[in-house]
């Protein structure tokens, strides 16, 4: 308890800013309000009070921002690729720096442990750091080689782009659409989440304080169907990267559509944890408990489904069950904490309601499933798992993002990949079983864009990130992200003096 006080007393001291002055948009190096002098309210999910105002920007504000982008994109472009290394390597160095203030922050805006927040600063700094290191080859292409001919490549940024962050793990996951782009060469405006914008606020600060050049990267806080809308139609901004809900992405991409904008979503999951009586089952509800459980369910790749084959079924799901009911829910600032309050009392509703949806559909809970008196009163909602559920219900086929997993069993291998398949979304899959010839015919046949064998969601940065189906289009990470960002260039050279076709005879 004495760390707890002490915990929430500094972040105090971290949140005293943003309540004295508001949290304020930040366009070509200057932190502003809204031009039409328009403000938003941000509460912490912890006891619903506010946290900060927020400036609420619109179409004007983004049409400044977008001037400011294409303004700085030319001199952007043209630095050396080393150099901007260096400038990615200073603002990873500052992020470190400035982790638990990060951390705390971020920990009172989204309900999110501190036990996971710390490490999400962290990781921020590791994207950065990791697209550091490959800016300098961002440009480079292939030579390729024809009969007469010789083909070569290159890349070129694309220019301002226009990116749209979630509220889950909004600094981890602006780091991680925010350091490509820079490393490629391009420009930014970033549009924030509305119900967790206090960690943008920071991390534009802590770019321009590493030495971030004005304008390069610009900030509008605002609704969706305003400032998000007029990102999204704006011409001068060349390509979205949005990470969000499938409708909203359905939305960005025809709002886009007239300027003919590049987009790139990473969308919803329904993402099935199948497990087979083979496996290691120890492990396997260890980590099934895990990716639904930690973040308080609020992850595109938690996995929401859990499919178990029938002869393990009730054993597999009491060992889950237990999990869940020994999860700390509570204060995310105490360390003890698991499971914190969920970001807002719109989706505690929406989480709240699919429970109660689950048990209308003749789903047994056998853990949780109820709102929880937790400290501040604010958003708790206790680890809930479903069990005697069929795919057909829909808390199997709609993503809830919250700490809720619907358990269906099965009866062999293919009906396993019925069930897996059997949903709009494709995002992330795991694969518990040590027949490593069913791992690798069961992996090649589940719709997914990413699949753990054995494993929980262990990021690897060199590997594609990104979903099929309703999850998503495009990939993030290493040249995926490259190839969003940046223009590809083809120059054929001759070799030999070849024979060219006269029209006259």
């Amino acid at each position: 308890m004495c760390e707890l006080s002490a915990n929430i007393a500094k972040a105090e001291v971290y949140l005293a800013r943003f309540r004295s002055e508001g949290v304020l948009n930040h366009i070509g190096g200057k932190a502003v309000p809204a031009l039409e002098g328009g403000w938003f309210e941000t509460i912490s999910p912890v006891d619903l009070r506010p946290l900060a105002q927020v400036a609420r920007g619109k179409a004007a504000d983004i049409a400044a921002a977008a001037a400011a982008a294409k303004a700085a994109f030319p001199a952007w472009r043209a630095m050396e690729g080393e150099a901007r290394k260096a400038l990615l390597h200073k603002i990873a160095d500052a992020i470190e720096a400035r982790a638990e203030e990060i951390a705390f922050v971020e920990a009172m805006d989204t309900g999110q442990s501190i036990r996971f927040m710390a490490k999400a600063a962290l990781r921020g700094a590791e994207n950065f750091r990791y697209f550091a290191d490959l800016a300098p080859g961002a440009r480079d292409g292939q030579s390729l080689r024809a009969k007469g001919q010789v083909n070569v490549t290159s890349r070129s940024p694309i220019g301002p782009v226009g990116i749209i962050t979630p509220w889950n793990t909004p600094f981890m996951l602006s780091s991680w659409k925010i350091a490509p782009a820079l490393a490629a060469g391009c420009t930014i405006v970033h549009k924030p989440a509305e119900f967790s914008p206090l960690t943008a606020r920071l991390l534009v600060e802590i770019a321009e304080g590493a030495g971030l050049p004005p304008g390069v990267w610009n900030l509008v806080n605002g609704l969706g169907e305003d400032a998000g809308r007029a990102l999204t139609e704006h011409p001068d901004i060349k390509a979205i990267g949005f990470v969000g809900e499938s409708r909203t992405g359905s939305m960005i991409m025809k709002q886009g559509a007239d300027t003919l904008k590049r987009v790139h979503f990473e969308l919803g999951g329904k993402n099935p944890v199948i497990v087979f009586a083979d496996a290691d089952l120890e492990r396997a509800a260890d980590a099934a408990s895990f990716m639904i459980y930690s973040l308080n369910g609020e992850r595109c790749t938690s996995s929401s489904r859990l499919l178990v084959e029938a002869s393990i079924y009730g054993k597999f799901t009491a060992m889950v069950a237990d999990r869940a009911k020994r999860i700390v829910v509570g204060h995310p600032l105490d360390p003890k904490t698991v499971v914190g309050p969920l970001i807002h009392p719109v989706h505690e509703a929406k989480v709240l309601d699919y429970i109660a949806i689950g048990q209308a559909e003749g789903a047994t809970l056998a853990a949780g499933g109820s709102k929880v008196a937790g400290p501040g009163g604010g958003c708790y909602v206790s680890p809930t798992l479903f069990t005697q559920a069929t795919n057909q219900m829909r808390i199997a086929q709609e993503e809830i993002f919250g700490p809720v997993l619907t358990a269906i069993p099965f009866a062999d291998e293919a009906e396993a990949l019925a069930l897996a398949n059997d949903v709009q979304y494709g995002l992330a899959g795991y694969l518990w079983t040590s027949d490593v010839t069913r791992a690798f015919r069961f992996s090649d046949a589940l719709e997914a864009g990413m699949i753990w064998v054995n494993s929980e969601n262990v990021r690897h940065l060199p590997t594609p990130f990104g979903g099929v189906k309703n999850s998503g289009i495009g990939r993030d990470g290493a040249e995926w992200s490259f190839e969003f960002y940046m223009e590809t260039k083809n120059v054929s050279f001759a070799t030999t003096l070849h024979k060219i076709q006269k029209l006259d005879s």
